[in-house]
């Protein structure tokens, strides 16, 4: 396979798809899972609160339910134990869950609630990468999917770890792509710009989630490796001096009021 994000993969064969997608009971996450059941995929979720995960069992019948916190190594160990055990046919892992805390680094000292968000953001998916590879590399077909952030690429002042995590995320999910293009496993990178989710604080400015999943599901069955979405496709532009603007007007909305900023 070319690691040239170029390039497109041959379409993966969706209705005999089994897929294993974290921090699926809401936002993009539960978006995602609804195309992807639509496509006639095998379809298990997982979050940190069972509530949230029945409710959206309920919108989406046939959808199949784990807790488990992605940001927990024994969590994940035992969710990868299980999705193999429970589901042999797992071929699709979607690294989606993730958080963003809103702070003022020069007042926020509050380092374990800062780890959180690097072990949910960047220690989670790595690991259950590296947990389930054996057992994807046996499969068919196979495909990763991590979603990233626009935020990986310009960040703001708003969340200065939560733009580095995805930043590692892109970075490694580049770098990732040589080691599995000789294998039948796909690496694949979602970039969101803004959506109207609950990510960060529930707010009203962004993308609408519904319109957002279905346009960059629609770039993935089509074998697009690197899938951005309007803003987020003109954040990924490699112009640092273009970036660099964008970056200043950013941090012009963080301080002028218009984004909801830090969290006390």
């Amino acid at each position: 396979m070319s690691i040239s994000i170029t390039e497109k993969y041959s379409p993966l064969d969706l209705s005999r798809a089994t897929v294993l997608l974290t921090g699926g009971a809401s936002g993009i996450g539960l978006g995602l899972a609804e195309n992807f059941v639509k496509a006639g995929s095998t379809v298990i979720v997982t979050g940190r609160r069972e509530s949230a995960l029945k409710e959206a069992q309920e919108k989406l019948p046939g959808l199949h339910i784990k807790v488990s916190d992605v940001g927990k190594v024994e969590d994940r160990e035992e969710l990868a134990k299980w999705a193999v055990e429970k589901h042999p046919e797992l071929n699709i892992l979607v690294n989606n869950a993730g958080i963003q805390r809103r702070v003022a680094l020069a007042e926020d000292h509050d380092w374990p609630a800062r780890q959180l968000e690097i072990d949910i953001n960047c220690s989670g998916p790595v690991h259950l990468i590296d947990l389930l590879t054996p057992h994807l590399l046996k499969q068919p077909e196979a495909a990763i999917i991590n979603l990233s952030s626009s935020l990986g690429f310009i960040p703001c002042a708003f969340g200065p770890t939560y733009g580095a995590t995805k930043a590692f995320m892109h970075s490694w999910t580049v770098a990732a792509r040589p080691s599995y293009a000789k294998s039948n496993i796909r690496i694949f990178e979602i970039i969101p710009p803004a959506v109207q989710s609950n990510l960060g604080g529930s707010h009203d400015y962004g993308e609408p989630t519904d319109e957002f999943c279905a346009a960059v599901f629609k770039k993935f069955t089509e074998g697009e490796k690197e899938i951005g979405y309007k803003a987020s496709d003109e954040w990924r532009a490699p112009d640092r001096l273009g970036n660099d603007k964008i970056f200043q007007e950013q941090t012009e909305k963080t301080f002028n009021g218009k984004y909801k900023v830090f969290e006390k």
